[in-house]
């Protein structure tokens, strides 16, 4: 059983920056995989970025690539997103969640239904 913590989310202006962690309780965090997603108002929760259970791999969608990175720190059992060049169309809940499936390609990693956890989500907006 995973039971999953995110915070820092905020209110930021375009162009900004945010860091969102996810702290994760149970011995098994170094074996999961984690993802992160994001949920705006009105539409479907989509797939932002993913990492490796050891961190060797990352995925991002097209519209966060090159501008938000997801790391892990295992010791710590926590997994962030650190979001930089912040638009306002990144307003969202944002949520993470951890599979015990590994070795995932990006388009597995990508797929919500593969995840066995999911946190209550940090709500992050972004003004113009």
């Amino acid at each position: 059983q995973v039971q999953l913590v995110e915070s820092g989310g905020g209110l930021v202006q375009a162009g900004g920056s945010l860091r969102l962690s996810c702290a994760a309780s149970g011995s098994t965090f170094s074996w999961v995989t984690m993802g992160w997603f994001r949920q705006a108002p009105g539409r479907e929760r989509e797939f932002v970025g993913s990492i490796w259970w050891n961190g060797d791999h990352t995925y991002y969608a097209d519209s966060v690539k090159g501008r938000f990175t997801i790391s892990r720190d295992n010791a710590k059992n926590t997994v962030y997103l650190q979001m930089n060049s912040l638009k306002p169309e990144d307003t969202a809940a944002y949520y993470c969640a951890a599979t015990t499936l590994r070795f995932m390609s990006g388009i597995d990693t990508g797929r919500s239904s593969n995840y066995d956890y999911w946190g209550q989500g940090t709500q992050v907006t972004v003004s113009s």
